[in-house]
């Protein structure tokens, strides 16, 4: 018997639409893992098979992945900072860097208006996730 339980919050991620294959995959690991620090409460208990051998946590909530022109991300970046909610960005400088110094390097280098979104991960009540998501569509 399965249940189904409806979360108070929402965690999403939207990428923009050009991306490569690769590029969604990856973007979507780093923006999440974001979340994770932050937010505790979001990780589940630790998994263990049949056999006992344990594996690690994971989110307790689905993440719903989205995606959207440059446009789209743009205007829900701008929504998540208006509304104060916890987000992860990924820029289009960051596939050029090779690891996390160079990657905040990178974020710190470009003012906030003028970011080359590719990625956005954001975490909140699930009505303002909605409102910053608007626009964008369910990820294929």
């Amino acid at each position: 018997m399965t249940t189904s339980t409806r979360f108070d919050t929402k965690i999403a991620v939207l990428l923009r639409e050009d991306l490569e294959p690769w590029q969604r995959l990856n973007v979507t690991a780093f923006l999440v893992s974001g979340l994770s620090t932050q937010f505790p409460e979001l990780i589940g208990e630790p998994y263990e098979d049949a056999d006992g051998v344990p594996y690690l946590p994971m989110f307790r909530q689905p993440v719903l992945v989205f995606q959207g022109t440059k446009e789209t991300l743009k205007t829900a970046h701008a929504r998540t900072l208006t509304r104060a909610l916890p987000r992860a960005v990924f820029t289009g400088d960051l596939f050029a860097t090779g690891h996390d110094e160079a990657n905040r390097a990178a974020v710190r280098a470009v003012g906030t208006t003028d970011l080359d979104l590719v990625g956005l991960a954001v975490h909140g009540p699930r009505n303002a996730v909605d409102k910053v998501l608007k626009g964008a569509r369910m990820h294929p």
